[in-house]
């Protein structure tokens, strides 16, 4: 346990959800239906949960 940082996984929780219910918004906001714009905006979580994995473990590599 003693190279575990707690606030990683809370700030990918994070960013994923933020971008989740942003994206939601949006779409909702130009028209689309609830249930488009939710499957639209479950793409958009993941797509952000990748790049904020990705870009945490790349320092890790090195």
């Amino acid at each position: 346990m003693r190279g575990y940082n707690i606030w990683r996984p809370i700030m990918l929780i994070a960013v994923a959800l933020l971008t989740r219910t942003l994206v939601n918004s949006v779409c909702l906001m130009f028209g689309m239906s609830p249930d488009t714009a939710g499957s639209v905006a479950v793409l958009g979580m993941v797509v952000a949960a990748l790049i904020m994995y990705n870009r945490m473990m790349k320092g890790r590599r090195r």
